[in-house]
């Protein structure tokens, strides 16, 4: 039996469809009110100081058990870090570190998930700071999902991972004569994110 041509491309296109697996993800906006982004520096090489970020935004999409479904993107306001100490935080904010006037965001989006167990893996993405976008992996484990009293659809997630800052243009920094920093290079992050499904 010969084909016609119509039917010949209709044929192609279903082939496509039925072999392209099904997307089932929800998305999710992250609820910046229960979630956090915080991170850690040394400091003069004997004690930590943390800070988080306060103002941020994002959405992920996630189905259970489809890792290949699951995409996150995430912006946080420079201009929100917080570390306890005001002038810390404005030379923080200026042209030494962050120079928030020029670069007012940074920005996360996955590029990849890869699961060690049901609970446990790491995420894959690329991390825009200071103008520079390079590729980071943060290890994650999924806190779980549930409907909350007033009818909406949860889940949460936990994640930790570390940078040098050194890599994305963040260079300032005075040597001690012991040979340590007074600010580290190695950056600790800690991430707690909670998310509601978009109805």
């Amino acid at each position: 039996m010969k084909l016609s041509k119509n039917i010949i491309p209709l044929l192609m296109v279903a082939v496509v469809l039925l072999s392209a697996p099904a997307t089932n993800a929800a998305t999710y906006d992250i609820d910046a009110s229960h979630s956090s982004v915080g991170f850690k520096v040394k400091h003069l090489a004997i004690s930590n100081v943390k800070g988080t970020f306060s103002d941020f935004e994002g959405a992920f999409d996630y189905e259970a058990g489809h890792p290949d479904q699951w995409s996150v993107e995430a912006t946080i306001k420079m201009e929100s870090v917080n570390t306890g100490n005001d002038d810390r935080d404005d030379h923080l904010r200026n042209e030494d570190f962050f120079n928030v006037e020029k670069f007012p965001t940074m920005v996360f989006k996955s590029t990849g998930f890869k699961m060690d167990d049901d609970d446990e893996g790491k995420v894959m993405g690329n991390l825009t700071l200071n103008g520079v976008t390079l590729p980071v992996t943060l290890e994650f484990e999924i806190n779980g999902t549930l409907t909350d009293p007033w009818g909406n659809d949860r889940a949460g997630f936990s994640a930790e991972g570390k940078i040098d800052r050194k890599d994305w243009g963040l260079t300032y920094g005075k040597a001690m004569e012991s040979g340590g920093l007074v600010v580290g290079n190695e950056v600790k992050i800690s991430l707690e994110i909670e998310g509601v499904k978009r109805k």
